[in-house]
C-alpha cells in the first residue's frame, strides 16, 4: 500500500507526458498499479481541487496578485507556452528557465503559486533547463494568447483587463520579458583619451524576440517609463531590443538588474 504522497508524486510524472514504463522504472512501481491510480473513479482522499477561476466566473475580476500576474505574463509571453492535456480538459503552462538562473527559476514558481494559490509548480528537467510546470484547467483564461502555432506566426495583443494590470505594474511586466528573454551585459569599445585609445566598458540590456506584437508590447512599455531603447531586425527575422542610455540604463538597474 503506497501512501498518498507517493501516489500523487507518481501520477505527476504521468502527466508530464511520461509512458508508464519509464516511470515505473524510475520509482519500482508495477505498471498495473500506476494505471489503476489513473482510472480509479474516485479521487484520491484528501486531494486538493482546483478552485473557481477569477476569469471565467459569473462576474470575471483581476487577479489578488497583480505584481506577480504582470511579471508571469512576461515570462509566459517570452519563454513560456500552454500544452493541451492529452486526457484531461486542462493545460500544462511550461516556461523554461536556464539552469545558470535559479534565482529566476524560484522567482518563476513563486509567481505561479502566487497568482493561482491552489496550483502547484513542479521542474522538469531538459538539457541547459529545466521548464518550470503547472497544470490546470483555466491557464487558457489567464492567458488569452494562448493559439495554434509559435508565437510569433500569430497576432498577439493584449486584453483590457491584462493591459489594465500592466498598465498599473510596468516594471513587472518588463521584468518578467527580460528575465525570459533578455539580459544585462556589458559592452566595451575604445576611445581616444589624452591621445591614447583605451578601452571604454558600458551596461546595456537586450530583449531578442521574433513576435513583432511582443515586440511593440515592450517597446510601447518601456516609452510609458521614460526608457529609451533601439530595435534592430536581424536577417533571420529576429529583433534585438537595445537600452544603452546611461539613464535608461540606470532605470533598468532600479527595477531589473542582472538575472541571477
Amino acid at each position: 500500500m503506497y501512501d498518498l504522497a507517493t501516489r500523487k508524486r507518481v501520477l505527476a510524472l504521468v502527466d508530464q507526458g511520461r509512458s508508464l514504463n519509464s516511470v515505473s522504472r524510475q520509482t519500482g512501481i508495477s505498471r498495473s498499479a500506476i494505471r489503476a491510480w489513473q482510472i480509479r473513479v474516485q479521487p484520491l482522499p484528501n486531494a486538493s481541487r482546483e478552485e473557481e477561476c477569477f476569469r471565467c466566473g459569473p462576474e470575471p475580476s483581476l487577479p489578488a496578485d497583480r505584481p506577480a500576474y504582470a511579471y508571469l505574463l512576461g515570462l509566459y509571453l517570452g519563454d513560456g507556452c500552454l500544452s493541451a492535456h492529452p486526457r484531461r480538459d486542462g493545460h500544462y503552462l511550461r516556461i523554461a528557465c536556464a539552469d545558470a538562473w535559479p534565482g529566476l527559476i524560484t522567482a518563476c514558481r513563486e509567481a505561479i503559486t502566487a497568482v493561482l494559490p491552489d496550483r502547484n509548480a513542479y521542474l522538469v528537467q531538459a538539457q541547459g533547463c529545466v521548464m518550470v510546470t503547472s497544470y490546470g484547467r483555466h491557464w487558457t483564461c489567464l492567458f488569452p494568447q494562448h493559439g495554434p502555432g509559435r508565437k510569433h506566426e500569430r497576432r498577439i495583443a493584449l486584453e483590457p483587463w491584462q493591459q489594465e494590470i500592466t498598465d498599473e505594474h510596468p516594471w513587472e511586466l518588463i521584468r518578467g520579458l527580460v528575465h525570459s528573454d533578455g539580459c544585462r551585459i556589458t559592452n566595451w569599445t575604445t576611445r581616444p583619451v589624452g591621445g591614447v585609445r583605451k578601452r571604454y566598458e558600458y551596461p546595456r540590456y537586450f530583449f531578442t524576440n521574433t513576435s513583432e506584437d511582443i515586440v511593440r508590447i515592450y517597446g510601447e512599455t518601456l516609452d510609458r517609463l521614460g526608457v529609451e531603447w533601439r530595435a534592430v531586425r536581424r536577417p533571420s527575422g529576429t529583433y534585438n531590443v537595445s537600452v544603452a542610455r546611461r539613464a535608461s540604463v540606470a532605470l533598468m538597474d532600479a527595477h531589473i538588474g542582472p538575472k541571477h
